[in-house]
């Protein structure tokens, strides 16, 4: 086995070390992610997590990839938070079509107190149902997080998005410690970590490289690491940068399934555009999570019926869990 394969320990991943892997040869590449993917998955199983917006636009945050920032005129409007026995439907939808996970999304910089009352209480009420819960609800303070562990909160989504030399290049309104310090919050209430990055932004291999790097440190890495490719939205500052090269985001899966063998690595925004064989050629390279609903929070994503086909066809299987309330 190569050396780039002997690390043992995920702190050791420097991003001159990741760096070396994404430019390996291409195929050299997935070979190697695919062995590590098979070593630590040997049941080859895909998560299948619905994502729900609670609370859409109006954000005050001014991330470029955006379309829910007030600062972007994108032509959404601010909604109010959804009724609790709205998102439940929801809820209970997905688990019906297969998903094992319900995230629920806020577009907001950090929630106010009496809108986290109405998360916990949705945060409970589909965990009775038998589904993994996640939320995403913008930065977090420690006792917001403590609030959102004790109601049974089992992931918290908190993207680092790229590389923290490039993350001035995309998001003005806050910086990377405010993300790593949501990061702590999570895990010190006994969170899962959901965390990953946007692949598109203008970004190099090695801003990619040091995204990968920063998420390897974390001790350990998140137990999810979303993989998005960028939507570009008209109206967001984003909209006309120039279309990533698909296989690139390949790189991307490979690198962070070799880096970060035991974490579920997610296809996430973008995955529509790929196309199956751009899917499958993740799935090889150990992507063993994919976001299963019509929506992502309020850009489109690849229809649920389609994706049943191509796991069918690409003989892979659904995971298959239950929590208990």
């Amino acid at each position: 086995m190569s050396a780039l394969l002997e690390m043992p320990a995920a702190a050791a991943w420097t991003r001159e070390r990741v760096l070396a892997l994404l430019e390996l040869p291409f195929m050299e590449l997935v070979r190697r992610a695919a062995e590590v993917h098979a070593l630590h998955w040997p049941g080859g199983d895909i998560e299948l997590a619905s994502l729900l917006s609670i609370k859409t636009g109006g954000c005050p945050e001014d991330c470029g990839y955006c379309p829910q920032s007030a600062r972007h005129d994108t032509g959404l409007a601010a909604a109010k938070m959804l009724e609790p026995e709205e998102v439940l439907a929801k809820a209970r939808a997905a688990k019906a079509a297969g998903a094992t996970r319900f995230c629920m999304g806020a577009a907001w910089r950090s929630p106010k107190e009496r809108d986290l009352d109405k998360v916990l209480h949705l945060v409970r009420e589909v965990r009775a149902l038998g589904l993994e819960t996640c939320a995403t609800l913008g930065m977090l303070e420690p006792q917001q997080a403590q609030a959102l562990g004790e109601a049974g909160l089992d992931y918290y989504n908190h993207n680092l998005d790229t590389a923290p030399e490039f993350y001035g290049e995309v998001i003005g309104t806050r910086v990377y410690e405010d993300r790593l310090q949501t990061i702590q919050h999570v895990r010190a209430a006994g969170i899962k970590v959901c965390c990953g990055g946007i692949v598109g932004m203008g970004e190099t291999r090695a801003h990619r490289a040091g995204l990968i790097a920063e998420l390897a440190a974390m001790a350990p890495p998140p137990d999810s690491v979303p993989i998005n490719s960028l939507v570009r939205v008209p109206g967001t500052p984003l909209a006309d940068a120039p279309p990533v090269d698909p296989f690139e985001l390949v790189r991307v899966v490979a690198a962070a399934r070799i880096v970060m063998p035991r974490s579920r690595v997610r296809l996430s925004a973008g995955r529509r555009e790929l196309g199956d064989g751009i899917q499958a050629l993740c799935f090889l390279a150990g992507a063993n999570s994919i976001f299963y609903c019509d929506q992502l929070l309020v850009t489109g994503n690849a229809d649920a019926e389609d994706d049943r086909k191509l796991l069918a066809r690409l003989n892979l299987f659904p995971t298959k869990k239950e929590v208990s309330a």
